[in-house]
């Protein structure tokens, strides 16, 4: 059977279609609808950011919106730059990836501490998180140790082998301490190896050993006066399981955080009168309770729009893995659209009360550069695997 064109290594093709037939072809293949979907988040998320931080810089009204649209302005060279790329690409690029990953989960936790974390290093003016970039490299390289190994289904070896590449990265972030973040590498793990076609006793013992993993962090270790999370961590699960424990300290920001979005009532209350936000009541509206400062804003009627938004793209990446033209990308496409879910659903069930606080951006909303990028770039990952799919539907 004839391979089509644009799935050969253009570098061991002297014979392919020239540039800019290529870019035709990918743009008659590109998923318009996904597209469509991130660019209005994005541009939701620019418009909020905008309307919340403009009080927020005396003097300066849109410091965090001009920063927020440059790195939006990346991230959209970024996902042209990985839509045109060839997801084999990805899969031989496995091994550097993997070693760039443990180099940077490394090297961010010798920089100095920023507010009792290790997350960030600075380059230049801006401060660049290496665990969002990583959720996409790991996954890279989890989907090609599966695809290489999977046959006719995940075994225990290769569920076991799996899970020794993910858990050297697992710890680094963990240790940062960004327990959410490292969550996320969590469930593309067992995406990874649910869409391998592992069996529900190779996916049990998995949950069994998750599931005894988090009772030693949280009760048996502490319990014998091992302490792995930090205090603040400890305060804040303490603070999920009894909200009213603590109303001035651990739990001030969800409590905070759930007047400003049952104060939006249906259609919100505006820029001007969302008191929660402009009186600074609701810490890091920006960031982790962006979602919040939103429905205070635009009411039920903005956040169930937003979280449409989200199904579209949850949609068409679901779609992108049945069309997968390869296991290997059907297993990354896996990964990264449970990874989005995920994180949509911590995000936002944590500014509501029903997912304890864990520190992670909504994507394509929240103020920072590092996660708009990421981000686009898993918009970018998946558009070239729809565009691969397609040429050889």
């Amino acid at each position: 059977m004839a391979t089509h064109p644009a799935l050969v290594d253009t570098a061991a093709a002297p014979d392919s279609p020239r540039l800019s037939t290529r870019m035709l072809e990918i743009l008659a293949r590109l998923d318009y609808i996904l597209l469509a979907a991130a660019a209005a988040l994005v541009g939701f998320g620019l418009w909020i950011v905008g309307t919340i931080t403009r009080d927020d810089i005396r003097g300066d009204p849109s410091f965090f919106l001009s920063r927020q649209a440059l790195a939006a302005a990346v991230g959209a060279v970024v996902v042209a730059v990985l839509a045109g790329v060839n997801p084999n690409i990805l899969r031989r690029l496995r091994m550097p990836f993997y070693a760039a990953t443990i180099a940077l989960l490394i090297g961010v936790l010798l920089t100095p501490e920023v507010r009792g974390t290790h997350r960030w290093i600075e380059v230049g003016s801006f401060n660049f998180q290496p665990s969002e970039f990583v959720k996409i490299m790991l996954a890279v390289v989890l989907a090609a140790f599966v695809a290489n190994r999977a046959g006719a289904g995940v075994d225990f070896s290769t569920a076991a082998g799996a899970i020794l590449l993910a858990v050297p990265p697992i710890v680094l972030v963990f240790v940062q301490p960004d327990l959410g973040t490292a969550s996320l590498f969590v469930v593309g793990l067992v995406a990874v190896v649910f869409f391998g076609g592992a069996s529900w006793r190779t996916l049990g013992s998995i949950a069994a050993v998750a599931v005894a993993v988090v009772a030693g962090l949280i009760w048996i270790l502490p319990a014998n006066d091992v302490d792995i999370l930090r205090p603040y961590q400890v305060d804040r699960l303490s603070g999920f399981l009894d909200p009213s424990s603590d109303p001035s300290g651990s739990t001030y920001n969800v409590n905070q955080s759930i007047t400003a979005i049952g104060s939006g009532g249906l259609t919100g209350r505006g820029s001007e009168d969302a008191t929660q936000t402009s009186s600074f009541f609701l810490p890091e509206h920006a960031t982790d309770f962006v979602f919040s400062s939103a429905a205070e804003q635009h009411g039920f009627v903005g956040a169930l729009a937003l979280l449409l938004l989200y199904a579209v793209v949850v949609w068409r990446g679901i779609r992108i893995i049945s069309i997968a033209p390869s296991l290997f990308s059907a297993l990354l496409a896996g990964a990264l659209i449970a990874s989005l879910i995920c994180q949509v659903a911590i995000n936002v069930g944590m500014t509501m009360g029903i997912a304890p606080v864990v520190g992670i951006p909504l994507p394509f909303v929240s103020y920072g550069g590092s996660s708009m990028v990421a981000s686009l770039a898993t918009i970018g990952v998946l558009m070239a695997i729809h565009v691969r799919g397609r040429m050889v539907s």
